[in-house]
């Protein structure tokens, strides 16, 4: 079942400001393939995702992909007690130098002094990344819920159009039905008619002998089994469609099934009207199976 969702997030962590941008989208597949585009610096991000989408969903080919850059920043500055020291000795030292040769300095402000170089360090910012996948994690549930939001949508739309097909199934099968019993009217005048031609041609044909070929031709001819069964698909396919959760793989399977009745009756039609109804219900079938791959 396809599927989307997006979202721009900005984490403030111990180690710092984040922007973070997620992707996650599915596309149709007969089972699960997880893939993922995660900053591979994150020790624990991508089993911890792997896991969640995997007890959610059941097929699909699935990537969850997030874009994650930390904001510019200079961190905590600090007075080095050291540094100053030297900048203050530094300093004393030339105006020494200076007055011993008649040269005035100008007077040093503070703004001045921590200008020098080593007086005023930044402090190294925290590299532990245990605040920011807790926060990701927490970023990535916000995220599921969208994209869980998106394919029920998506769904429930599916679910309305695969519920019409099965409906049309079953009326088909009904048609068939009543287009085999006529056929089977038609069937037993033309099986006496060639009975009768049989026995006028083979003055020594035996006539119970032929009666059991013919019947045995109209037995082979017979789609009730191949109707009952078809019947039987379209209860089942109605169960799977009012359960709770993934029927997908169910369903897939079914629509084997109703494939192969729809192509028994075709092959045993040997009447028009038989043969376009099946024709209709293998064209049907299809389009199901293709909105069947699409469901969970």
């Amino acid at each position: 079942m396809t599927g989307y969702a997006a979202a721009t997030e900005e984490l403030v962590t111990v180690s710092g400001t984040y922007s973070c941008q997620w992707d996650l989208r599915s596309v149709n597949g007969r089972g699960l393939d997880l893939r993922f585009r995660l900053p591979d610096w994150l020790d624990g991000l991508e089993a911890a995702t792997r896991r969640t989408l995997s007890d959610r969903l059941n097929r699909g080919n699935v990537t969850l992909s997030l874009r994650l850059s930390r904001a510019e920043s200079q961190g905590a500055q600090r007075l080095n007690p050291d540094g100053l020291a030297a900048a203050v000795e530094m300093v004393m030292a030339a105006e020494r130098a200076a007055e011993e040769r008649g040269l005035g300095l100008a007077p040093m402000t503070a703004a001045d002094l921590l200008a020098l170089k080593g007086v005023v360090e930044t402090a190294p910012e925290s590299t532990d990344t245990a605040d920011l996948l807790a926060r990701l994690l927490e970023s990535a549930a916000g995220l599921l819920e969208a994209f869980d939001a998106s394919r029920a949508a998506e769904g429930a739309a599916l679910a309305r159009i695969i519920a019409g097909q099965i409906d049309t199934i079953a009326r088909l099968t009904g048609l068939a039905r009543e287009a085999a019993a006529l056929r089977r009217l038609d069937q037993v005048e033309t099986l006496k008619s060639a009975l009768a031609r049989l026995t006028d041609l083979s003055s020594g044909a035996d006539p119970s002998r032929l009666e059991q070929e013919l019947a045995l031709i109209a037995v082979k001819t017979d789609v009730t089994e191949e109707l009952d069964r078809l019947e039987a698909h379209v209860a089942a396919a109605r169960r799977l469609m009012d359960t709770e959760g993934a029927v997908g793989r169910k369903l897939d399977f079914l629509m084997q099934e109703f494939n192969r009745e729809a192509n028994t009756l075709c092959s045993k039609a040997q009447s028009a009207e038989l043969t376009r109804i099946g024709l209709d219900l293998k064209t049907v079938i299809d389009q199901m199976r293709e909105q069947v791959q699409n469901l969970e």
